[in-house]
């Protein structure tokens, strides 16, 4: 039972939710940049959230089926195709053995999601089966995904679509995101604060899975933004001594030694998780008090 990878594209990695409570040894969580499209691909199958998915990035895999499956794409639109035919997104869709399912360019957004009913059974590490690339660490062999990779998936147990239903998304080029000010506010001047919620940033062909480096307007501080280390969060704003600033992503690191102007809050993380370089993002401020009331509606 498996998954034969033709043509895996730039960075095809298998991901899930991440690898935590692991941190205060150095080990970073990474996991899927947008967990909203994540969550949709599995609950289109039938999955858990804890199901291992594959994360495609800018240019989507070529595959081969060996086994029949339930599937679902999400996220970019890569405009799959499986055997010529075109696949909807935020879909279940039935794939038999022999069947071969080819992902594109991304024409709207940069990361693509594929989940399979089950999940991909690679051996989790650490309690997780995200890959981090960096360490070498969980997914299939610690790495992106090669031409000639066979993926074991779990084998049929005659599940079938509940009927779930998907709008698909459209991301925009040009976004605006919600910022908690902190932990760290107290470094930058008043005029670096009103720069940093007023301005718009590009972002940089420089980004990655780690961060999202940001283009525009300087940020001023008080007397620099070296701080002693401390703890990174998904979403944590740094800027660093030249003033740009970074926005923290699914492989950052542990710790860091810059201020933090902000954190983004986790609805609107994966608009960034699908941003390209070229897309412009601004800062709009928000309590903690207003954020964890939209997260409990």
């Amino acid at each position: 039972m498996g998954i034969l990878v033709k043509s895996p594209g730039p960075l095809t990695t298998v991901q899930d939710e991440g690898r935590f409570f692991h941190q205060s040894s150095g080990i970073r969580p990474s996991g899927v940049m947008d967990d909203a499209a994540y969550e949709a691909a599995n609950a289109l199958v039938g999955n858990g959230n804890g199901e291992a998915a594959l994360e495609m990035t800018f240019l989507g895999a070529t595959l081969e089926f060996q086994s029949a499956a339930w599937i679902a794409a999400t996220g970019a639109d890569m405009r799959a195709k499986l055997d010529d035919a075109p696949v909807e997104r935020y879909r279940a869709v039935r794939v038999v053995a022999g069947q071969a399912l080819a992902f594109g360019m991304a024409m709207n957004g940069c990361r693509g999601y594929l989940a399979v009913h089950g999940g991909i059974d690679v051996p989790p590490v650490m309690g997780s089966r995200s890959t981090d690339i960096g360490a070498s660490l969980g997914g299939f062999q610690g790495r992106a995904l090669k031409a000639g990779d066979v993926l074991p998936t779990m084998k049929e147990d005659g599940w079938t679509p509940t009927g779930l239903n998907y709008e698909p998304p459209v991301y925009e080029s040009a976004m605006a995101v919600r910022v908690i000010p902190g932990p760290q506010e107290e470094y930058f001047t008043a005029k670096g604060l009103e720069t940093f919620f007023s301005a718009a940033y590009e972002i940089s062909p420089n980004s990655d899975r780690m961060g999202l480096r940001l283009e525009g307007p300087e940020i001023e501080s008080r007397s620099g933004t070296d701080i002693v280390s401390d703890g990174i969060v998904f979403g944590a704003v740094q800027v660093p001594s030249g003033g740009k600033p970074i926005v923290l992503m699914a492989d950052h690191q542990t710790t860091g030694g810059y201020a933090k102007i902000g954190t983004v809050i986790s609805f609107d993380l994966p608009k960034l998780a699908q941003a390209r370089p070229g897309d412009t993002v601004r800062f709009v401020r928000i309590s903690a008090e207003d954020a964890q009331e939209l997260y409990k509606k």
